[in-house]
């Protein structure tokens, strides 16, 4: 059914650790990558999390050869994906949500590969943004993760068949 799912306190320690990561990409490709963004959970101030560090490439193309450049540093493409899409999005293109997508196990790291101006590479900005701005939604997200990581630590399926659906309500908070 996947991983195992477990949520644990906010580490005060990610930014840290993201920052040392970004400075090995920027050395590796840095010219291809427009930017080197924190994002998802742990890129948020007080936001219980994963213990993985979610780091975003902003590119203009997926076609950028960044594969064996990434490898060199530990990072393994897992698939070319689109991500969620949200409800009553129907509207986004399927290259709204195309992405590349490399895991690091050594030090547990999801890379995003992502196009400059795609929705799917702006949502998790404003994400960011939006949970860093509103510490009290941040604080009841991290509630609703942890306790579906209690019902469903085993199911990374079911736990994120929830949660997704779960932020993007908080998400229109966002848009409002």
């Amino acid at each position: 059914m996947g991983e195992t799912i477990k949520i644990m306190p906010y580490n005060p320690l990610w930014p840290y650790e993201f920052k040392e990561i970004a400075r090995q990409l920027q050395a590796a490709i840095g010219k291809y990558a427009l930017a080197i963004d924190h994002i998802g959970s742990t890129s948020v101030p007080g936001l219980a999390a994963k213990d993985v560090i979610d780091i975003q490439v902003t590119v203009t193309s997926l076609e950028v050869p960044v594969q064996a450049l990434l490898e060199q540093l530990g990072f393994k493409r897992i698939m070319h994906l689109q991500d969620h899409r949200p409800p009553g999005r129907d509207d986004l293109a399927a290259d709204e949500l195309q992405k590349h997508f490399y895991h690091k196990n050594e030090r547990s790291v999801n890379l995003h590969i992502r196009v400059q101006g795609k929705f799917n590479q702006r949502y998790p900005l404003l994400c960011r943004d939006y949970l860093r701005a509103h510490p009290l939604a941040a604080q009841a997200y991290g509630a609703i993760k942890q306790q579906l990581a209690r019902y469903f630590p085993d199911n990374s399926t079911a736990y994120y068949d929830i949660k997704d659906p779960v932020f993007d309500v908080i998400m229109e908070g966002a848009y409002a």
